[in-house]
């Protein structure tokens, strides 16, 4: 069994208790990792706070340095990492084996990034109103200070990369705390990035705990400058009401409809909603949670995707062969459950799937579910594929945008105007357009609407949110 420690102001610690992660490739217990206190997580926050200095005097090209080193280190760690990733977060083998090189690329995307930052200095600025016509400005961003990175479970160490490497690159210090369910990634990716580079102490801190025990100490203090989190809306709203004035960078839930409309290519689109329902179990804040299908397809389009249930084999985990496992947990297979049971109830049609077994839930395909049903609106994080209908453009957009949720969004269609009407109508923060919703490298900016979020992430946007810009301003004369 895996144990694991804190990493506070430079040094691996023990913790008085400790979190339990279950093994979901063996149905035990994987490891044993140190629960912070809340002193603890003062601690972190202190010297993260001391760092600050020593790290607002590096330059970009330093940074960029550091984060192509822990890119490679992070690849020679490869399998240690896939194999912490199918057992503490239940992801095949087939998928978890390629998280390492995915992390290894947004590593060094921000490392260019990094650079980019080194242009930007000395930007310059001339006075344009009346009575600073004199005035000259150098415009420099400089590191916003401590960032708080609150990692989620269902891509352990892709995501937090997605945060770390951008307060990294813009020369902030760190302080992640994990999602409880995955804490062993984390504690891997730290240990890559402390081997990897020479950090000044309390440049990165890793804080695993009890998020009811240590998440408002850190949430709401008020050393921490950003708040870098991917997470429920639930958690998202209870953060920002801690947070005070800070930064807040939240990608949070998602519910994305796939709206097919009638001259879509049926095959692509069963296809691509299938994937988006059923990859990764659901679990993803991305995945295609409502298929809108217009009335007239909607047969077909149910048909199609149930056709794809043979491409979602269960079994070992470190089977190649495998491409779908458990839920996190068994509350959420309850969860899904209730949503599932919640449609029936309401006169949907059970095609196929619908059974639960601990952790584990089929992969499943509603019919004709009902605009009011809960599943319509509310996250499901599950493999359902919960087809709908609407009988024009202006009732499949009523039906996209009744849901609060508003992070991703699909549209289906060969008429180019139609899909850019729509896109621009529907609420959510990206539109995809004849393909399922998927955040990428980060090279595009990503976020939610409404209750799913608050600004963009991505690497090149998470960074410009984790610096502030310093004007120097050289005035002549007296006027101002």
């Amino acid at each position: 069994m895996r144990t694991e420690q804190l990493y506070v102001d430079g040094n691996w610690r023990e913790a008085a208790e400790t979190i339990e992660v279950r093994d979901l490739a063996d149905d035990g217990t994987f490891a044993r990792v140190a629960a912070a206190s809340t002193s603890q997580a003062e601690e972190a926050l202190a010297a993260a706070e001391s760092a600050q200095r020593t790290l607002r005097e590096t330059t970009p090209v330093e940074r960029a340095a550091w984060l192509e080193a822990i890119a490679d280190a992070l690849v020679e760690r490869s399998e240690e990492l896939a194999e912490a990733i199918v057992r503490e977060a239940g992801k095949p083998i087939a998928s978890a084996s390629g998280a390492p090189a995915s992390a290894a690329e947004r590593l060094r995307f921000a490392a260019g990034e990094a650079r980019d930052l080194a242009r930007s200095y000395g930007e310059y600025r001339e006075g344009t109103t009346a009575g600073h016509e004199g005035w000259q400005a150098i415009v420099k961003p400089e590191p916003i200070g401590t960032v708080l990175c609150i990692a989620p479970y269902n891509y352990p160490l892709v995501t937090t990369v997605l945060q770390v490497a951008p307060a990294l690159a813009a020369g902030n210090s760190v302080v992640l705390k994990p999602s409880s369910k995955t804490p062993v990634t984390a504690a891997i990716l730290t240990d890559v990035i402390v081997s990897a580079v020479d950090l000044p102490d309390g440049a990165i801190n890793f804080v695993p705990g009890r998020s009811r025990e240590i998440g408002d100490t850190l949430a709401g203090d008020e050393r921490v400058d950003t708040i870098a989190m991917t997470g429920s809306s639930g958690a998202g709203e209870h953060v920002a009401r801690e947070s005070g004035i800070t930064n807040l960078l939240l990608e949070l839930g998602g519910n994305a409809p796939a709206i097919v409309f009638p001259d879509a290519d049926l095959a692509d689109a069963a296809g691509a909603c299938a994937r988006g329902s059923f990859r990764y179990g659901g679990q993803r804040c991305s995945a295609v949670s409502r298929v809108v299908a217009h009335e007239s397809v909607h047969d077909e389009i149910v048909e199609r995707i149930t056709a794809t249930m043979d491409d979602w084999v269960s079994g070992d985990l470190f089977d190649e062969d495998t491409t779908f496992g458990p839920l996190i947990d068994e509350s959420q297979a309850e969860w899904v459950d209730e949503l599932v049971q919640d449609a029936r109830d309401a006169g949907a049609e059970l095609v196929t799937g619908g059974d639960r077994d601990g952790a584990f839930y089929e992969p499943t395909v509603l019919a004709d579910v009902p605009q009011d049903a809960r599943i319509v609106h509310e996250e499901q994080f599950g493999p359902v594929a919960a087809v709908t209908t609407f009988s024009d453009e202006d009732e499949a957009i009523a039906v996209a945008n009744a849901s609060d949720l508003a992070l991703d969004a699909s549209v289906f269609t060969t008429d180019h105007d139609r899909a850019m009407r729509v896109a621009e109508r529907v609420d959510a923060g990206g539109v995809h357009v004849n393909g399922a919703p998927s955040h990428g490298l980060g090279d595009i900016p990503f976020g939610g609407n409404d209750v799913s979020g608050i600004n963009r992430e991505g690497i090149h946007t998470a960074i410009e949110e984790m610096i502030r810009k310093k004007s120097i301003i050289l005035s002549r004369g007296s006027s101002q």
